[in-house]
């Protein structure tokens, strides 16, 4: 008797998620088809009832933040995407450069945790990145009380803080300057948008 519809979306979101994890945890090359499907608790031979290859779980993965892990992280922070102003983009900017974020290997955003794998992968992938980077620009960017034509410019620039400040503090041994770089790049965020909302 062939699954149902319901059951095949749902083990296909089991297994993306069970390779968001991983992904995080080890990168592109050091997951397995085979590790994610044990993983998840299913056999490989059932991975391609739902993937062509690797590269499509990866990019799949990588997007499903947007919506799924990521939108957990951004109700638990207090974030309401639906009901955006200036002290919204302000808390975003200190949940996602928070020590939380910044140890939360296995559910951190997939920009901080796969930059390098993103621009050695194929373009499915950094289709997939480039979509949450322009959430989040977009977010900044419809906080911006004045309509001009830097606001995405300011919008861009404050996404780079965040996700730049968090990636070099990931690769920093536990130091004071790893917190002295989140600090420092929430800071410069807030004033961006602080100067974008004069």
């Amino acid at each position: 008797m062939p699954y149902s519809a319901e059951h095949k979306d749902k083990t296909r979101k089991k297994i993306v998620e069970t390779a968001r994890v991983l992904f995080n945890r080890h990168g592109f090359n050091g997951v397995s088809i085979d590790m994610v499907m044990q993983e998840a608790g299913l056999t490989r031979g059932g991975f391609y009832n739902h993937f062509k290859n690797k590269e499509e779980l990866f990019s799949e993965a990588v997007m499903s933040f947007l919506m799924g892990r990521g939108a957990e992280w951004r109700e638990d922070a207090g974030v309401d995407v639906t009901n955006l102003r200036p002290e919204m983009a302000h808390q975003m900017i200190d949940a996602y450069l928070s020590p939380e974020h910044l140890n939360d290997l296995d559910g951190q955003c997939p920009m901080i945790a796969l930059p390098s794998d993103i621009a050695r992968g194929g373009i499915e992938a950094q289709q997939s990145f480039q979509t949450l980077l322009e959430a989040m620009v977009s977010l900044f960017e419809t906080n911006m009380s004045y309509d001009d034509s830097t606001n995405r410019q300011w919008a861009q620039a404050i996404a780079a803080l965040c996700v730049g400040g968090m990636v070099l503090s990931r690769a920093l041994p536990d130091s004071t300057l790893a917190k002295e770089v989140r600090v420092a790049a929430g800071h410069s965020a807030k004033r961006l948008l602080s100067e974008g909302e004069c």
